[in-house]
């Protein structure tokens, strides 16, 4: 029998600040190609998808489902104002074949979540078992959406015919607030301008630790700018205990979001998404695909191509897509934002529906070397 594993890991810090920018100028940014009409390719003419993420095994590659893949994804109806979908949000699930999505439906029955609409997380298959790590954002029966956000865990078993998933059981509150990270309870906001204390995405090390990554908030800076990387490990009780950050924009950025790891050549590589309006003034840094490196998980974490950025949408669509989600074979998944504006110098997104992809994009690529990461391109359709 493996002995139990206890929670001692000391977690080195990696403050992320304008210096880390200072150096860089924009010239120096690698941009994402430019979509065409054809890339565009809505899955559903009624719903709206974002943030998107596969069944996977515990290194984080999607695993075989019925000649494919499958996926997760957030989606809501078409509303004339995209950015109305965040109150609306639900999880769905897709069939993955070769660059082809088909979707499926809502993952959770009416009433299975403990908030009022769904958020981002992860998935992992453990024999014929899914866990669906999500965030419950709002609370259920709330007469207006709030913003309070708290990670949980639902478990189904793979189905044999045709439905997916056999039932659900009961979800399971992955961790409480406190420590390093603060609550996101706030009644009302702005997206992008609340606390966060969601995307769980957990991740085994390769000793058979687990730790739980999320998009948290620090504790220790009450600034308008105070995003972080969370952390938890799981201890001896079976419950999961919060860590230090991995990485500490206070002062610098609200939102360091989805954050996800994997492991390569020998190193932890981790990646996180982030915009343009969420750092603080004064900060010339592009919506992006950011992350870091470091030889184990306690660190020290160094930012790749020594700013954190790997990616970032064109200059001329500064609003492309977002929400990029690195696979172990090291191809990029992200979704279709705001395209075909061709406004570089714009700061806001366009009103309205007509430039709103509300799809998944194409697949890119990278390449990691050491403390470097590049774009390589488009994946081959």
């Amino acid at each position: 029998m493996t002995p139990p594993i206890a929670v001692t890991t000391e977690i080195r810090t990696r403050r992320w600040n304008g210096r880390d920018f200072a150096a860089s100028g924009a010239a120096d940014f690698v941009r994402a190609p430019v979509l065409s009409p054809g890339d565009v390719r809505r899955v559903s003419r009624d719903l709206d998808i974002w943030d998107a993420w596969p069944l996977a095994d515990d290194m984080g590659r999607p695993v075989a489902w019925r000649g494919g893949e499958l996926w997760f994804a957030l989606a809501a109806p078409a509303a004339p104002d995209p950015e109305l979908r965040h109150f609306s949000a639900r999880i769905h699930h897709f069939h993955r074949i070769g660059d082809d999505f088909r979707l499926i439906g809502p993952t959770f029955p009416e009433r299975c979540s403990p908030g009022n609409r769904e958020w981002s997380g992860a998935a992992r298959l453990a024999g014929d078992e899914a866990r669906l790590y999500f965030t419950a954002a709002g609370v259920k029966g709330e007469a207006t959406p709030s913003y309070r956000q708290r990670m949980f865990c639902a478990t189904a078993r793979l189905g044999a015919g045709d439905a997916v998933f056999e039932s659900w059981g009961e979800p399971e509150e992955l961790l409480a607030p406190g420590g390093p990270y603060q609550a996101a309870d706030e009644p009302e906001g702005r997206i992008g301008e609340t606390k966060a204390f969601r995307d769980p995405c957990p991740w085994r090390h390769p000793d058979g630790r687990d730790y739980l990554l999320f998009t948290g908030t620090s504790a220790a800076d009450l600034g308008p700018f105070n995003g972080v990387i969370g952390i938890a490990q799981s201890g001896d009780d079976g419950r999961w205990h919060a860590l230090p950050p991995l990485v500490d924009a206070s002062g610098f950025n609200n939102e360091l979001e989805r954050p996800h790891m994997l492991s390569h050549r020998s190193r932890l590589y981790l990646f996180w998404s982030t915009q343009a309006r969420v750092f603080a003034p004064g900060t010339d840094a592009p919506t992006g695909l950011y992350g870091a490196t470091a030889p184990d998980i306690d660190g020290p974490w160094e930012l790749l191509n020594g700013h954190g950025l790997i990616l970032a949408n064109p200059a001329s669509e500064p609003f492309q897509a977002y929400s990029w989600w690195v696979l172990p074979d090291l191809s990029v998944a992200s979704f279709v934002d705001y395209w075909g504006i061709n406004a570089p110098d714009a700061i806001a997104k366009p009103s309205g529906r007509s430039h709103f992809g509300g799809t998944f994009a194409p697949f890119l690529r990278i390449e990691l070397d050491g403390r470097q990461a590049r774009l390589v391109g488009e994946v081959t359709r």
